[in-house]
């Protein structure tokens, strides 16, 4: 299947969670926010929610500094 991710096409095995995307960015673990379809994904469901073909997620990082 391919997803959308940060605008780019992206191969994905089935079943694939937000949570497994993330480690596969190495961005587990760290401060991000993430919308599937143009909705907010709570943290809490990052783990359970699955990642279907076709599907446009964006993956935002938070970055410190001033």
């Amino acid at each position: 299947m391919v997803a959308i991710v940060n605008g780019r096409e992206r191969p994905l095995a089935a079943g694939v969670t937000i949570a497994d995307l993330l480690a596969e960015l190495a961005l587990g673990g760290r401060r991000v926010a993430v919308e599937l379809n143009r909705d907010i994904v709570p943290k809490s469901e990052y783990a359970s929610r699955p990642i279907r073909d076709g599907d446009r997620i964006e993956v935002v990082q938070f970055v410190g500094g001033g």
